[in-house]
């Protein structure tokens, strides 16, 4: 649906002259309680009817962190990164998956112990994957391995810290007719090799008028998004993360300083972490056949539209442009290359058999807000 041109500037209601509001997010559900609080900010609530569905436009969302932020400098290295050598490609040897239906001996010695000397950071970022049995396990401290933006900013108040990872994934992951439906209280959709958590829904919300507009708790019936809109400022970095208020850096897309250190190109297929069911994540590229590893590598995209039969109980869109809200997007099949949940069966160098398997995509939903695996 078009947009019209016209911007408003609306003020938000409030009791006192300038609204404050709290910065959170890790859910798009209204019924669920938010646990994150934080210190208040105030939220310009300037809308742009542009539409943005790729995390290009995070710039816009975010502390205008320059590109040496994104990735690791120069002065980093990856000493501490024992997860595997280098192919004759000049890619990384992640493994192959031993048996069919099977994860195990893909990345089963993942490890990385460096201390992270990016500003917002100071610590030593530790994530230790392995397989055991029937599990592949993570230990972790949550600390990114790569450079971030600037922790805290003006959009969001939190400071990078340690936070104790424990997980345990199935390494014979089962596909499912069902979807189930993860994130904030509800639990991570998965973790990045680096032990950095996927959280791509917010806790922030809108009331049906758009005047009354939170960045945490969801009270209103309308979901804000992080990424790919103009009105709200979730304080993302330029690897489309922010934090939590208990220290808990997370992203909400495409990891780019992570997708960096691993080499991640237009020439090979990037696997960057595992979702809670237990089926590799991989970022951006994909075999254009789903099924012939000899396809040419193309850009996967997500096959959610914009609505195009907008409620009338919706804030205007003169005002919060199409985009701005989770139920501004549509799942389509067929008008992009994954399904609901950003996924799709199909090849990949790891498991040359095929495998159900998720994307961070570049549009819309970004990362993968469910899972079809059993959990």
């Amino acid at each position: 649906m078009k947009q019209g041109s016209i911007v408003h500037n609306i003020s938000v209601l409030t009791a006192s002259a300038a609204m404050l509001m709290l910065t959170g997010c890790g859910s798009s559900s209204s019924d669920n309680t938010q646990t994150e609080s934080t210190t208040q900010q105030s939220v310009n609530n300037t809308a742009d009817t542009s539409t943005s569905g790729s995390t290009n436009s995070t710039s816009d969302t975010s502390n205008s962190t320059s590109t040496s932020d994104s990735t690791s400098d120069t002065n980093t290295d990856n000493s501490g990164d024992t997860s595997g050598g280098t192919d004759s490609s000049g890619g990384v040897d992640n493994g192959t998956a031993t048996a069919s239906g099977s994860t195990d001996g893909v990345l089963c010695d993942y490890f990385h112990n460096e201390f992270n000397d990016s500003a917002s950071v100071q610590a030593t970022s530790n994530a230790d994957w392995n397989c055991t049995g029937s599990a592949r396990t993570l230990t972790a401290n949550g600390i990114p391995d790569h450079q971030t933006g600037t922790f805290p900013n003006p959009g969001n108040p939190n400071t990078i810290g340690e936070t104790s990872v424990s997980i345990s994934y199935s390494l014979t992951p089962t596909k499912t007719e069902t979807t189930s439906t993860l994130g904030g209280p509800r639990g991570a959709t998965g973790y990045v090799l680096n032990g950095v958590k996927i959280d791509a829904n917010t806790a922030g919300s809108c009331d049906d008028s758009g005047n009354d507009c939170s960045l945490v708790g969801n009270t209103g019936n309308w979901s804000i998004e992080a990424l790919g809109q103009t009105s709200f400022d979730f304080g993302t970095d330029d690897n489309n993360a922010h934090v939590q208020p208990d220290g808990s850096y997370h992203y909400h897309g495409m990891p780019e300083g992570f997708i960096a250190l691993r080499g991640g190109s237009d020439t090979t297929m990037t696997l960057i972490g595992w979702a809670a069911d237990g089926f590799p994540i991989y970022a951006r590229y994909g075999y254009s056949d789903a099924d012939d590893a000899q396809s040419a590598l193309k850009v996967i995209t997500g096959s959610y539209q914009l609505v195009e039969n907008v409620s009338s109980n919706r804030p205007s869109t003169s005002v919060y442009a199409l985009g701005t809200f989770a139920q501004d997007w549509e799942y389509v099949a067929g008008s992009g290359d994954l399904d609901e949940c950003n996924g799709r069966f199909g090849v990949t160098p790891e498991f040359p058999e095929g495998i159900y398997h998720y994307y961070a995509t570049d549009s819309y939903p970004y990362f993968q807000r469910c899972v079809k695996g059993e959990i």
